[in-house]
């Protein structure tokens, strides 16, 4: 496609009133690949980092959000105040999950770069990203690797 048709599909799609691109959701194995996730996010559409505590064995979330291609996180679910876990006064607000554990709700912060590293643990721990199209298990792909997690322009 040559750079006027491109430009004038870039109109349309603006006068439509539609985005222009997607963000995906990546989990790329530094320092320099393979990308091991590629996951289409909307904006407004959301998903979790879900992983089995390593010492409880119980799951634990941390959930984001594509706020105009912005990853933004939104609400964390801890069953227990275990080791590494808990409210941090001033950073969202809990509230009751009605089982014994506690949503962090409204935390609302910007992930700095849109992007994070996570080392995904043992198939026991199973760090998992739990997205609308289906959960994809990191630690079988990438485990013990450090992986970066981003929220990127579609390619």
């Amino acid at each position: 496609m040559t750079a006027q048709a491109r430009g004038g599909l870039l109109a349309l799609l603006l006068l439509a009133g539609m985005p222009a691109g997607a963000e995906n959701l990546t989990a790329t194995v530094l320092p320099d690949g393979p990308v091991v996730a590629s996951i289409p996010i909307r904006d407004g559409e959301g998903w979790c980092v879900v992983w089995n505590h390593s010492v409880q064995g119980f799951e634990v979330q941390d959930c984001y959000e594509n706020r105009g291609g912005r990853m933004v996180l939104v609400r964390s679910h801890q069953p227990d105040f275990a080791a590494g876990l808990g409210h941090v006064l001033g950073r969202g607000r809990q509230v009751s999950d009605g089982e014994g554990g506690y949503w962090i709700e409204d935390i609302d912060e910007p992930v700095p770069g849109d992007a994070y590293v996570l080392r995904p643990g043992s198939p026991r721990v199973d760090h998992r990203l739990a997205t609308p199209s289906g959960d994809v298990s990191l630690s079988a792909l990438a485990e013990h690797a450090r992986v970066r997690i981003a929220l990127e322009p579609e390619r």
